[in-house]
């Protein structure tokens, strides 16, 4: 990959889609990961006004040390406006879940709220960009949004752009290293901090990104999992899997065409 290539390439993007859209600026989700710490500094790079929102929902320490790290170093290198607001979602988020019929606790019910959360964040970012005319950045890469679905449905999946999404995880983390992202993004271990714990996506998926997208390369190849074995196998059918069951949220919204003569 040619890295500053790439970098200039998406910077250009979102400076001709901002100004082809009549829209004054970006608004981003700064979670202390990898993926918004490099797509907020791309659209800093833009030159356009950027706003940062921080949006704990009983979140870990460690991740909103690095978001605020993140969100001061972006203010001290780059020269174009940048602002950053807090807003915790905790007592939001507790209020809803009160409020729901109370039920069995499953690993469903988790997952329907851990999801809830990420739809609590999508819904404050559109309401700051209705404010401010600004576009919502989206923050997921190649394999979560094309390989396994690794995101929440019209939650972290609910934006107006998504600058990195033709991008590996890998090449996210080189491109992070090539703009000088805080070493400790860099080294966290990747995790959507959805549960209020600290499981890792790794937890999650079952396989880590380089053998997610080993095993997505593999797929578009034509492969088969009866031409691995091992854990080549296992993660070739872990990718199949996720990608199969979350088609749902990479295709396109289907819309039920009716026959004309059923029109006349």
């Amino acid at each position: 990959m040619q890295t500053e290539k790439v970098v200039q390439y998406i910077v250009s993007w979102l400076k001709d889609y901002l100004e082809t859209s009549h829209q004054k600026g970006f608004v981003i989700g700064i979670s202390g990961g990898i993926d918004s710490a490099v797509t907020s500094t791309l659209c800093a790079m833009t030159g356009y006004p950027l706003l940062n929102l921080e949006m704990p929902i009983h979140q870990a320490e460690n991740q909103a040390d690095r978001a605020k790290k993140h969100i001061e170093w972006l203010k001290n290198n780059f020269t174009s406006p940048i602002d950053s607001i807090e807003i915790d979602l905790t007592a939001t988020f507790d209020t809803m879940n009160a409020a729901l019929p109370k039920t069995e606790t499953t690993d469903k019910v988790n997952l329907a709220l851990a999801n809830t959360r990420a739809r609590l964040r999508m819904t404050t970012l559109y309401y700051f960009a209705g404010l401010h005319n600004y576009l919502v950045a989206g923050t997921g890469n190649k394999v979560e949004d094309f390989g396994v679905g690794f995101y929440t449905k019209y939650g972290d999946g609910g934006v107006d752009v998504s600058p990195i999404a033709d991008l590996m995880k890998s090449e996210v983390y080189k491109i992070a290293e090539f703009l000088g992202i805080n070493t400790d993004i860099q080294k966290a271990k990747p995790t959507d901090g959805l549960f209020g714990d600290d499981r890792s996506d790794e937890d999650q998926l079952g396989a880590n990104y380089d053998e997610l997208e080993w095993a997505m390369k593999a797929k578009e190849a034509g492969h088969t999992a009866d031409e691995f074995s091992g854990r080549e196998k296992e993660v070739f059918e872990i990718f199949s899997r996720l990608n199969r069951i979350n088609q749902h949220k990479m295709v396109p919204i289907p819309v039920c065409d009716i026959p004309e003569e059923l029109m006349n």
